[in-house]
C-alpha cells in the first residue's frame, strides 16, 4: 500500500476545495474507460463527440492513449494547483510552460515506446491544453455551477468533521483505501509505492467527479490527494409532491435533505438557494417541530425530528386507518 507521511504543521495547514484541470482531467478519463452506473448517462451524452474529436486530431488520440496507464497518469496532467478553486485557464498556465521534452518523458514513464507522432511532433504541451480546453468547454462547463455546489457542499462537510471526530472522522469515506493508520500516516492506496514524506510540506484534498482516488504533485513542496463525491451524476431526489402542496417546494427540499445533520452553508450549497432564504426556512421548519438543531463548532446542524421522519416518509396523501 501507498502512504503520505505527515506531522502537525502539514494537517494544520492542509486544505480541501475544487480544481477546474482537476475535474477536467476526471472527465477525460471517465470518457476513455468503463464507467459506473450513476456517470453513465453523462458520458452516454458526451462520448461520440469525444470520439469523432479524437478521430479528427491524431496528436490528442496518442496523448491520450499514451498519458493513462493501470496506476499511473503522466504528470503533466495532474499537478496540483497553487491554491483551490482556481480557473482552468490559471492552471494551465503550468502545462503550457513545459517543453517538448518534458512532456515526452512524463509521457514514458507510463508507455514506451512512445508513439511516432508524439515523439516527431513539437508543441506538445499546448496541444494537451487545447485537448483539456475541449473536455472542459463540451462536457464539464455546461454543468459547472451544479457541480460546483456539489464539490462544495461535501468540502463543507467533511471541514465541519474535522473538530468533531479529527482527521480519522475526515479521511473515512474519501475512498475504500484511504484511512487513517495514526503516527503521522495517511493510507491513501493500495499501490506497492513506497512512502510520500509530505512532512512540513503543503497538502490539499481535492473533491472531483472521479471514480477513483489519485495523488499528485508539484515538487518539491505540493502534494494532493484528489477524492471522489459518488453518485453525483444520479438525479437529484425531490420530495413528495403531497409534501411540497403541505410545505412548499423550497421548505420541503430542505427537510428532505436533512436526513443527517447538515449546515446552512452545505444546505445553500447542494440546494442552490441563498443563505438568506435557507436560513428563514430552517426557523420556520425547525419552530414548526420538523427539525432539531445544535451549535457544532462554529456551525449550527440541522435534522429531521421524529416528526420531521414521519412527514417525509409518509405521504400526506395517505388518510388514517379507520379505528
Amino acid at each position: 500500500m501507498s502512504e503520505f507521511l505527515v506531522d502537525a504543521d502539514t494537517l494544520v495547514n492542509a486544505r480541501f476545495g475544487t480544481s477546474q484541470l482537476t475535474e477536467t482531467v476526471a472527465a477525460l478519463k471517465l470518457l476513455r474507460s468503463p464507467v459506473e452506473p450513476w456517470f453513465r448517462p453523462w458520458k452516454d451524452t458526451h462520448v461520440a463527440a469525444y470520439r469523432a474529436i479524437l478521430d479528427a486530431n491524431p496528436l490528442w488520440e496518442e496523448l491520450v492513449k499514451s498519458a493513462f496507464g493501470v496506476s499511473w497518469a503522466a504528470d503533466f496532467l495532474t499537478v496540483p494547483p497553487l491554491e483551490p478553486d482556481l480557473t482552468l485557464e490559471a492552471e494551465l498556465a503550468y502545462l503550457t510552460s513545459l517543453d517538448d521534452d518534458r512532456i515526452r518523458a512524463d509521457l514514458s514513464v507510463v508507455r514506451t515506446p512512445l508513439p511516432a507522432v508524439v515523439r516527431e511532433t513539437s508543441g506538445l504541451s499546448e496541444a494537451a491544453a487545447e485537448l483539456l480546453r475541449w473536455v472542459w468547454t463540451e462536457t464539464v462547463e455546461p454543468e459547472w455551477p451544479r457541480r460546483l455546489r456539489v464539490l462544495q457542499a461535501d468540502v463543507v462537510s467533511r471541514t465541519a468533521r474535522l473538530s468533531e471526530q479529527g482527521w480519522s472522522g475526515v479521511l473515512r469515506g474519501l475512498g475504500p483505501d484511504v484511512r487513517w493508520l495514526g503516527d503521522g500516516r495517511i493510507q491513501v492506496n493500495r499501490w506497492d509505492y513506497p512512502p510520500t514524506d509530505v512532512r512540513g510540506r503543503d497538502l490539499m484534498f481535492i473533491a472531483a467527479h472521479t471514480q477513483r482516488v489519485n495523488v499528485s504533485w508539484r515538487l518539491p513542496d505540493r502534494f494532493a490527494l484528489t477524492y471522489p463525491v459518488t453518485g453525483i451524476f444520479a438525479p437529484s431526489e425531490t420530495p413528495d409532491e403531497p409534501l411540497v402542496q403541505l410545505l412548499g417546494r423550497n421548505r420541503a427540499l430542505i427537510l428532505a435533505e436533512a436526513a443527517a445533520p447538515v449546515s446552512t452553508t452545505l444546505l445553500a450549497a447542494t440546494t442552490g438557494l441563498s443563505l438568506a432564504t435557507v436560513s428563514d426556512h430552517l426557523r420556520v421548519l425547525t419552530d414548526a417541530g420538523l427539525l432539531e438543531r445544535r451549535r457544532s463548532g462554529r456551525s449550527v446542524l440541522y435534522w429531521q425530528s421524529d416528526t420531521g421522519r414521519r412527514v417525509v416518509r409518509r405521504p400526506a396523501s395517505n388518510p388514517p386507518e379507520p379505528r
